[in-house]
């Protein structure tokens, strides 16, 4: 029987998110979309005017906030629908809109942030020591923390002006990857499936070892011939960046990246020497894997097969949902009724249908549910562990916005990831206590093992790389292909050793990463799950101290900075310890994986 996608009118009801409490219908939308064009000009009497009084201060931040909120509901509700259906024409129209008002309202409100710094010191302190200001201090100490490395309203302004032109390499990388390169189709036993960005990693998972040949060496070709335009633009995004750490008065383009979230510089490289004194960890990882597999040798190509095979499980969403509670249980009941209430009762949008995006998101906001994505199959284990941890996402939200005023209840991303790989680790323990087979067992230990290595590992040699290049150009070393295809392939050999063997176009592999555009960002996965395990283990090896220190962290949303909220639930990011016991649970499962086989 042939397999089709169903239409989005053909979702039942139950299985679609209920966006109701962001609006209730479209057209409920629409009216709060009108009124934008009010918010925008009421913003315009008060540039010139914020450092006059404690009251027109307060009087400003509180219509900033009411905008903000109704920005937010505005934004989400046209990103949730176009995400359901982007081929629906109203959708997409209704996300156009949203994207050419929000900048409208920028523009509007450009003038804020240059206006709070060139108040003198001694008059705002007084203005933050007046109680109608009391609550948006940390808000505005946040932003005064900028105040070294703000320029003149007019130089700000000629920035601004070239933020559109910055992103550029990004664009172009965007297009020539995902649109213009024509990667071809793989032959399978299934018959020819197209290659794609997105359909490699699949194919690098399949059985047929020549069909993970064909798809990588193909792959490859394309960015080979592409390789000198690749190369241009990253190194384009490496001299954006380094221009305006430069302009900015920052010493380099890493401690810009690290500044807004109060990330000392050390925690970067205290992360890149502990995975880097894991390497035997990681080496032994992949003999195991070309053990476990029974290959000849371990090509670029083997690496992504996962430790078993054929293992089969099917959940029902009810089924996932009752088993993802259940291996939360060490949280309470609070936590596991609410996540339970949203789950079943319309967070999720369940299914795929067509023009839906692919893959699976938490979008949290102030007033509406934390919704969820998914595409869910009952099939596929993997999936399991995709609603714990969007489901630990959007509980993250939750507890944020419950706990703390529309100034400072989102989190940073350096926190997001704790919160969704937790609920994973503890989903992984619950599975592993009930496992029946040794299969199983062996199928749950390999994944946790593979997400180490893909989080951690991987993560941190990006991030490795993106140091080293970025400090090359920075002290005058111009950014070659060859540059950047040697520095890549020596942190390739350093990391995955010699029981791996690499091909020609292997490094190639260093060019094709989109998240290199955001500079300094991938660090933030390895750390966050250095977190998540250890976290994990305090709270279900300890009592209801942890629970609850790990409650707080949840609900102190943007309160405090990223190293202090964590410090707090319990693991100091600012030492080598979590990263350095995140490798030794490493190697623990690693024990664990060869007592099995």
């Amino acid at each position: 029987m042939k397999h089709t996608i169903p239409t989005r009118a053909q979702i039942p009801r139950e299985d679609q998110w209920d966006l109701s409490s962001l609006f209730t219908s479209p057209q409920d939308w629409e009216e709060a979309f009108a009124q934008l064009d009010s918010y925008i000009e009421q913003a315009k009497p008060f540039a010139g005017t914020l450092g006059s009084s404690p009251r027109r201060l307060r009087e400003f931040l509180d219509f900033l906030n009411e905008t903000g909120m109704l920005m937010e509901r505005l934004e989400y509700y046209a990103l949730l629908k176009y995400s359901e259906d982007a081929g629906d024409s109203v959708n997409q129209a209704r996300m156009g809109m949203i994207t050419q008002k929000s900048a409208q309202a920028a523009a509007a409100f450009s003038f804020v942030e240059p206006e709070l710094m060139e108040i003198e010191t001694e008059r705002m302190d007084q203005l933050l020591s007046d109680p109608l200001i009391k609550p948006f201090e940390i808000k505005l100490t946040k932003i005064l923390r900028f105040r070294p490395y703000t320029l003149s309203s007019d130089q700000e302004r000629l920035l601004a002006l070239q933020a559109d032109a910055a992103e550029t390499p990004s664009q172009t990388f965007e297009a020539l990857t995902n649109v213009d390169l024509e990667l071809g189709s793989v032959e399978t036993e299934e018959g020819a499936k197209p290659l794609s960005q997105s359909t490699l990693a699949s194919f690098l998972q399949h059985e047929n070892r020549e069909v993970r040949r064909s798809a990588y060496m193909q792959f490859y070709r394309q960015f080979d011939a592409h390789k000198h335009t690749l190369s241009s633009l990253y190194s384009g995004s490496v001299k954006q960046d380094a221009y305006r750490a430069q302009v900015r008065g920052f010493s380099s383009s890493r401690a810009m990246a690290l500044y807004p979230d109060n990330v000392d510089e050390q925690v970067y490289d205290n992360l890149i020497e502990e995975v880097r004194s894991g390497h035997s960890s990681l080496q032994r990882y992949y003999r195991l894997k070309q053990q476990v597999r029974g290959l000849d040798e371990l090509r670029h190509y083997d690496v992504y097969l996962p430790f078993s095979s054929g293992v089969k499980t099917r959940y029902s969403f009810d089924e996932a949902v009752d088993t993802v509670c259940n291996a939360l249980s060490v949280l309470g009941d609070e936590y596991t009724g609410v996540i339970r209430e949203g789950l079943t009762g319309g967070w999720v949008d369940k299914y795929e249908n067509k023009g839906k995006r692919s893959g699976a998101f938490s979008a949290g906001s102030y007033t509406g549910y934390p919704y969820i994505l998914m595409n869910y199959k009952e099939d596929v284990l993997r999936d399991l562990f995709t609603l714990a941890h969007e489901g630990g996402h959007s509980m993250h939200s939750h507890y944020s916005a419950k706990h703390n005023p529309f100034q400072h209840y989102q989190y940073t991303i350096f926190e997001a990831e704790v919160a969704s790989t937790f609920n994973e680790q503890l989903l992984a323990d619950y599975l592993l206590q009930h496992a029946e087979t040794p299969q199983m067992r062996a199928y749950i230990i390999g994944k946790q093992l593979d997400d180490i290595v893909a989080t951690i590992f991987r993560q941190t040699m990006f991030a490795e790389f993106e140091h080293t290049v970025h400090r090359l150009y920075e002290d005058g070393t111009p950014l070659t292909v060859e540059l950047l295809r040697g520095t890549y392939r020596e942190l390739m050999n350093a990391y995955l050793g010699s029981g791996v063997t690499l091909e020609e176009i292997s490094d190639l592999e260093g060019l094709r990463i989109p998240h290199f555009y955001r500079a300094f960002y991938v660090y933030k996965y390895a750390t966050g799950l250095s977190a998540a395990l250890a976290l994990s283990r305090q709270v279900t090896q300890g009592g209801e101290a942890q629970r609850q220190r790990y409650l707080r962290f949840l609900a102190s949303g943007g309160s405090a900075f990223p190293i202090e909220s964590l410090a707090e639930a319990g693991v100091d990011m600012s030492s080598r310890e979590p990263v350095r016991e995140a490798v030794a649970v490493f190697d623990r499962l690693l024990d664990q994986m060869e007592d099995l086989i």
